[in-house]
């Protein structure tokens, strides 16, 4: 197994359209039973599962057994492709957790910059079938158990720039509809039982503003719903796929899971603080 990409198996999840969409697997040496499917960014234009094998190696080796897919990407596969994409890569995993020796109830993902957007989107839209696709398990659960989200964007704009927002022509294109930017953003579907989610952001990003992690991290929390958030001073866009971080990110992020996903029980859940 060469050092430089590192996945143990490729394999293919299903169909994008007319298109094979492929993924890599990560199998750790000692397994916790929980599985991280795992989302690349690149502005919905760019990018692949190839950026993936330092995060997901860092994860498989705290025991996650984690999987990296593809996604079509814009302009020439059009929104939604990429969130039918995702949700074919989670019914997939769900389908073939006993073979990958993974609990279907203890599957999480992780997405960075767009691919967090993508997390947090299956995350709150389960069963809404304008997001499903096509492309194979149909009626396998797309309910994920926990999300890290690494400078998300998570609300769309069209017209006047909101706080924390992400123009919608980025994932739409021109003249986006503004019903479509809503139903497009994740900070559309919260609730109280949205999954427990940990934000990952720093505060010198230009591309995406750390004000996004920071609005859906309160509006989660207001609601009811477990989040956390660590802000990164001075650091900008893509940071935590840098070499020095990928490590102590990736830590962070296990700890979060071995909390909320792997052994919850073992932590224990305190009573809200009163107000």
């Amino acid at each position: 197994m060469a050092d430089s990409n590192p996945y143990e198996e490729h394999t293919i999840i299903g169909r994008g359209g007319a298109r094979r969409l492929h993924a890599d697997i990560y199998r750790p040496k000692r397994r916790n039973g929980a599985g991280v499917l795992m989302i690349h960014g690149g502005g919905w234009r760019m990018g692949s599962k190839g950026m993936m094998p330092p995060q997901a190696q860092a994860l498989a080796n705290r025991g996650f057994t984690c999987l990296a897919t593809e996604y079509r990407l814009r302009p020439r596969h059009p929104w939604p492709a990429q969130i039918h994409d995702v949700k074919t890569a989670i019914r997939w995993f769900r389908a073939n957790a006993d073979a990958l020796d993974v609990d279907p109830t203890r599957i999480a993902v992780l997405g960075n910059s767009a691919g967090g957007h993508l997390a947090l989107l299956l995350a709150g839209t389960v069963g809404l079938s304008e997001f499903e696709g096509d492309g194979g398990n149909p009626g396998t659960d797309t309910t994920v158990a926990a999300v890290i989200a690494v400078y998300p964007p998570v609300e769309f704009y069209v017209g006047d720039r909101t706080s924390g927002g992400t123009a919608a022509s980025a994932l739409l294109g021109e003249n986006a509809d503004p019903d479509a930017a809503r139903a497009a953003s994740p900070m559309t579907y919260v609730r109280e039982d949205f999954p427990p989610t940990f934000f990952l952001h720093g505060n010198g990003d230009t591309v995406v503003p750390v004000s996004a992690s920071i609005k859906m991290y309160n509006a989660l929390c207001d609601a009811g719903a477990r989040a956390e958030m660590h802000i990164y001073a001075e650091q900008p866009h893509t940071w935590a796929r840098w070499p020095k971080w990928v490590q102590p990110t990736m830590d962070e992020a296990a700890v979060f899971l071995e909390r909320y996903v792997v052994n919850p029980a073992s932590y224990g859940r305190p009573s809200r603080l009163p107000a």
